[in-house]
């Protein structure tokens, strides 16, 4: 008895599992799940745990063990879509930016959404020139510490504290200015709801960059970074964005391999010498490559989201979407949730007191931009120093100074239909818009590419600089960039040649493999159920007493003879036994 009990433990235990959640302020929620809970149920569990009821915006991230992102799916067993074995290991972030965060109607919700725009301006995802850095950064320093006060706060307090990747004495001094002079008597809240205002007229807010190559064959080291935000498609290209799609324009989504596809239509450009727009549809295709299938799969699922959450009217209106036109191919996904105009509708009805928002003051440390506020729940924060990942905008510091335009597919230049939007910079040479200046660039906050020369000296000088603390969420937010130990292809001079280069594996080649092996026999399966159903479709037209030409053709064939009273009959009465043999009892 006692085995039995001990082993019904067991059982127990092993369909149960701990997951750890760390939140955007950096502590850690953990709780432990039935091994078969939906991804549902963990975030709802998160939501109640912050008391937050406008949480269509948010979702939960995870990094499988290749380094791939993933969203996790709502509608899916949580054992079955992480690779690993748990314990597991999640994040919680903004996965759909809000296009008006200011008018959100919970501070708790402003105050989320806040603290992850916060995120993506230090880790450079949210690239803006001079004079929005400096007001994006008081607006922190008001919202975090308060007012200047000159018996608390020395000369140079400003210098302590980390906003950026790495930024420059004379934008520390002009954070400071405008700390002391213009933000004096803002409230946390209202300091909060300006910096959300603020950040959201640059061009990259909502931005969540994925690293792709304009070719195939491209090894210039010249990626191209796309990103789909509350206002479109958009895809970056140096300090410029080459290529912006509203979503009414944005027609399919497609991948196959490593290879996407957009497909556009747009009204035909204004001509500066006429003045006139011939008003016709322009049909485009932009092209790109990612470094993994993988990583082109969660670009295109990422897409299909966006698109239904910010293009829809209604949930209602949600379709499967297919990576293939062959329906035995490729494949299939639906976003599950609901759409922006229904969250905001669902939004209004909200009444109820403010929740109550936990704060903390800024924590003046150089090397690690993670900031605790409330308290800590039960858990050790990880101290796990993470691989030295590239960012962004380590990409983008090659790319400064170039204008390369991705290839489009279409009858006209690919450049000229490229919009104006929200009172953005515009180059005339080719149309591109501009999103930083020279004299601020994030992308000098991150230290070169290491190489056999001054590989060793990258670790420390990191820390000097300011850049990101090693914790697990650092990892994940830059797990879809290629890491230092990817590069394989360095120059005589030691820059990378080619950063998406990787050494072939045993492990990605069978993948490939039996992929294509997949794809066949699902070819084969559905060829021959076809065949099945025709079949099964004939004979009983044959049987029956239809009087048509054909099928008394078939009738009077030697082989349907034999067929009929060989096997049909014999079949026929069989069933009948059998049905007489089950109606008997019943009858009884």
């Amino acid at each position: 008895m006692l085995s039995r009990l001990m082993s019904g433990s067991i059982r127990n235990l092993e369909r149960e599992c701990n997951c750890t959640v760390r939140l955007l302020d950096d502590t850690e929620y953990t709780c432990t799940i039935q091994r078969d809970a939906k991804g549902q149920y963990l975030f709802d569990l998160i939501c109640h745990h912050l008391n937050l009821l406008e949480k269509d915006y948010f979702g939960i991230r995870y990094v499988d063990p290749d380094k791939q992102r993933h969203w996790l799916e709502f509608t899916k067993s949580i054992a079955k879509q992480m690779k690993s074995q748990p314990p597991f290991t999640m994040c919680l972030r903004v996965k759909f930016y809000p296009p008006d965060p200011a008018a959100l109607k919970e501070e708790i919700t402003r105050y989320l959404v806040f603290l992850q725009i916060k995120r993506d301006l230090y880790h450079g995802r949210l690239l803006c020139k001079t004079s929005d850095a400096a007001m994006l950064a008081a607006y922190i320093l008001q919202a975090e510490i308060g007012d200047y006060d000159p018996g608390k706060h020395p000369e140079g307090y400003s210098s302590k504290f980390q906003f950026f990747p790495k930024h420059s004495e004379k934008l520390e001094r002009r954070i400071a200015e405008i700390h002391k002079t213009e933000l004096i008597g803002q409230t946390p809240e209202t300091s909060e709801r300006n910096f959300l205002q603020k950040a959201q007229m640059l061009e990259t807010y909502g931005v969540d960059p994925h690293p792709c190559k304009v070719s195939a064959q491209d090894v210039s080291g010249n990626p191209a970074f796309l990103a789909f935000t509350p206002f479109g498609f958009v895809v970056l290209q140096g300090n410029k964005r080459v290529h912006f799609l509203k979503w009414n324009e944005v027609t399919k989504l497609k991948f196959e391999g490593k290879t996407f596809h957009i497909y556009a239509n747009q009204k035909e450009a204004e001509s500066p010498l006429t003045r006139l727009s011939c008003g016709q549809d322009k049909k485009i295709i932009l092209t790109y490559f990612a470094p993994t299938p993988e990583a082109c799969k969660h670009l295109w699922k990422c897409g299909v989201e966006n698109q239904a959450f910010y293009k829809l009217e209604k949930s209602s209106q949600v379709r499967t979407v297919s990576s293939s036109n062959l329906f035995f191919k490729g494949s299939r996904f639906r976003y599950s949730g609901r759409v922006a105009k229904e969250v905001m509708e669902q939004s209004a009805k909200i009444k109820r007191d403010p929740p109550e928002i936990h704060r903390a003051g800024l924590v003046p440390s150089r090397s690690c931009p993670s900031i605790t506020h409330g308290p800590r729940l039960s858990s050790v924060p990880r101290t796990r120093r993470r691989a030295v990942h590239i960012s962004i905008m380590e990409g983008l510091e090659s790319l400064r100074d170039s204008a390369h335009s991705t290839p489009v597919r279409s009858v006209s230049h690919g450049d000229s239909f490229v919009p104006r939007m929200r009172g953005m910079a515009m180059d005339g040479a080719d149309g591109s818009a501009v999103i930083a200046d020279d004299s601020y660039s994030p992308s000098d906050s991150v230290q070169p590419t290491p190489t056999a020369e001054h590989g060793l000296e990258l670790a420390p000088s990191r820390q000097i600089n300011g850049a990101p603390c090693s914790i697990e969420e650092e990892k994940e937010s830059e797990a879809g960039t290629p890491s230092v130990g990817d590069m394989s292809e360095l120059g005589p001079d030691g820059r990378v040649l080619n950063p998406w280069a990787r050494k072939a594996s045993s492990k990605g080649e069978t993948e490939q493999v039996n992929k294509f092996v997949l794809s066949v026999l699902r070819l084969l399966l559905v060829t021959v159920g076809l065949l099945f159903v025709l079949l099964l479709l004939l004979i009983i037209l044959t049987e029956s007493d239809l009087d048509v030409a054909f099928l008394r053709d078939i009738r009077q064939t030697p082989e349907f003879e034999q067929f009929h009273y060989e096997y049909f009959c014999p079949l026929r009465r069989w069933f009948a036994c059998k049905l007489r043999w089950l109606g008997g009892p019943l009858v009884k």
